[in-house]
């Protein structure tokens, strides 16, 4: 067996049976197999195309085997859907394919070798597009056409078609399911004032958006060799973390709060901007291993940060050492992370509608929190990698209810096409940006800009009405 096979099943079993993250436990493991770069290239397509099309590929062995997914042992499954992607989707040879997954079989189930050789062996005989068509038959309407198609649940498909209806950009749909099932760019973040040599980067190429954004023939290495001054990091995210410092001059002695500040990748672009316009700046975190990744994540910066272990709705400004409030609050609220299947292709896998009540929820909670840490004045950007139409525009609407006369909405779109050198493509209200992988290449982040507006408020007493 060859050994990026046996490092994508691992992974696929990882992500299955213990809710691992794809991108996190991929690269362990590829070095832990040392794999050469053509194998972990390999690794890699094997890995993420099994998760994004693990929807259209359970369709397929269903009717390959002729029952459903859920009546097959799990680890048999795993093998399955890795043998099918390479069967569909590579130029993998069928012999090679077939016969790799059935030793993986009497690897890890030896009574199913016999079973995986016949399910894969009936795959290997009907055409890409002739299983499309197969699992297409009997669609009772377009959604769950795409969903079947486009491998995304179909609740998915009905969010994303309704936050883009709501730009008048409906037609966009597949485009954008699509988006989400090609490998994106890896992208870098060249951390501001930091004396990063881009010159000395192979292929460095600034990129269209961001200006502290670009490509490289190599960008891991880039990142690896820089010290932390440069950084893996989307596009999108750049943006989110930038519209918030770059929306009006920063006065020295600005006090700034990341209020969910892990992974840590936003508080790095923060802590750059800070260290560069005289601001101080503390970072929230609810759980202790994810603050220890923000203090990894900004530990290239020369700027002392206070990464404060809590929850952040109960944050205390005075006792973050910002008594009369802070004067820039970045909330990147979690969420479902729609915006960013590209990269976490997983995760459309193990979100259900139920999820979003819950987050909204908790969303408004942070949201309030954050106001009331807010400065006289203080501008707050609130975030999310999602599009969901209930984790962005619901959850900001509620909230400037709640809120109403004691904050405002600020141009974000204005904020944002400052920071480019090119012009944004973005439809909806002036005050919040919605971005989109298929038409931006970005994940897909929701920005919006509040300042609070009420001079004679007491940072961190008061509450909504």
């Amino acid at each position: 067996m060859s050994a990026a096979r046996l490092v994508a099943y691992d992974v696929l079993e990882a992500v299955r049976a213990d809710e691992a993250y794809a991108n996190l436990l991929l690269p362990a493991r590829i070095r832990r197999a040392g794999l050469s770069r053509a194998d972990a290239a390999f690794a890699t397509e094997l890995t993420y195309g099994t998760l994004r099309m693990q929807g259209l590929y359970d369709r397929v062995i269903e009717i390959a085997a002729g029952r459903p997914v859920g009546a097959i042992d799990p680890a048999v499954l795993d093998l399955l859907r890795l043998g099918t992607h390479q069967l569909l989707a590579t130029r993998v040879p069928t012999h090679a394919a077939v016969f790799e997954q059935v030793a993986l079989a009497r690897r890890v189930a030896p009574k199913a070798a016999g079973f995986a050789n016949a399910v894969l062996r009936t795959v290997s005989r009907t055409s890409p597009e002739a299983w499309r068509e197969l699992v297409a038959e009997g669609a009772p309407n377009d959604d769950e056409l795409l969903a079947r198609l486009e491998s995304h649940p179909a609740w998915v498909v009905r969010a994303f078609r309704a936050a883009l209806e709501r730009e008048g950009r409906g037609t966009e749909l597949r485009e954008l399911l699509e988006a989400d099932n090609a490998s994106p760019r890896v992208n870098l973040a060249v951390l501001p004032g930091l004396g990063a040599e881009t010159a000395r980067i192979e292929g460095f190429e600034p990129d269209t958006y961001s200006p502290i954004g670009a490509t490289a023939a190599d960008p891991i290495a880039a990142a690896e060799t820089s010290g932390g001054r440069v950084r893996v990091q989307d596009e999108g995210s750049q943006l989110a973390a930038l519209v918030l410092t770059r929306a009006e001059p920063v006065r020295s002695g600005e006090r700034w709060l990341d209020l969910c500040a892990g992974p840590g990748g936003k508080t790095a672009v923060l802590a750059a901007e800070a260290l560069a316009g005289g601001a101080s700046l503390v970072a929230n975190e609810l759980l202790p291993a994810r603050a220890e990744l923000v203090r990894k994540a900004i530990a290239a910066v020369p700027l002392p940060v206070d990464v404060h272990v809590g929850d952040g709705r109960e944050v205390d400004p005075a006792a973050l050492g910002a008594p009369d409030g802070f004067d820039r609050i970045l909330l990147d609220a979690p969420c479902t992370g729609l915006g960013a299947l590209r990269r976490r292709p997983e995760a459309r896998w193990r979100k259900a509608p139920s999820d979003v009540a819950e987050l909204t929820r908790l969303q408004g909670e942070l949201f309030d929190a954050a106001v009331r840490a807010l400065a006289p004045g203080g501008i707050l950007a609130y975030v999310t990698c999602s599009p969901h139409t209930a984790e962005t525009r619901g959850t900001l609407g509620a909230a400037l209810e709640r809120w109403r006369g004691r904050v405002e909405q600020l141009d974000t779109r204005a904020a944002a096409q400052a920071l480019s050198g090119h012009p944004l493509d973005l439809d909806g209200e002036p005050e919040t940006v919605q971005l989109w992988p298929h038409r931006h290449g970005t994940d897909a982040m929701f920005i919006a800009l509040v300042r609070r507006s009420d001079a004679d408020a007491n940072p961190g007493a008061d509450g909504p009405r």
